[in-house]
């Protein structure tokens, strides 16, 4: 299944191995998740993943982007008109459009309402990954 996957997922994965989060990033490494990307979601993972508040080593951050590169699926997203309250997010929901893949966030409601747009739990929920 193909899945954009929005930075606060990845940086509470990181955070927290326990939690629902990790279990997303769980199903990235075994393959059963694709994640979907363009060159600007990379850009942004970079960014704030190198964030010296959250104190992940480079090479934590270095392993998992180069996983992500490696085994997920880049695209050329095309623009959507859809206004967004923060445009930074644009990026994701323009990729989960393009590939048909569903866009995991912790920010809902930063996203238009799409059945394509969901949280962890709902996505974990819907298709029974818990």
């Amino acid at each position: 299944m193909l899945a954009v996957i929005d930075t606060n997922i990845l940086v509470s994965a990181l955070w927290s191995r326990d939690g629902a989060p990790a279990r997303i990033l769980s199903l990235i490494i075994s393959g059963e998740l694709i994640p979907c990307y363009d060159y600007r979601i990379l850009c942004e993972y970079r960014e704030v993943l190198t964030r010296p508040k959250f104190k992940f080593t480079s090479g934590e951050v270095n392993a998992l982007l180069d996983w992500i590169t490696a085994n997920g699926r880049s695209v050329v997203a095309e623009p959507l008109s859809v206004d967004f309250t923060d445009e930074a997010d644009k990026k994701f929901y323009e990729v989960a459009r393009f590939c048909g893949a569903k866009l995991i966030t912790g920010n809902i409601k930063h996203f238009p309402k799409d059945a394509s747009v969901m949280t962890v739990s709902e996505f974990l929920e819907r298709y029974n990954l818990r």
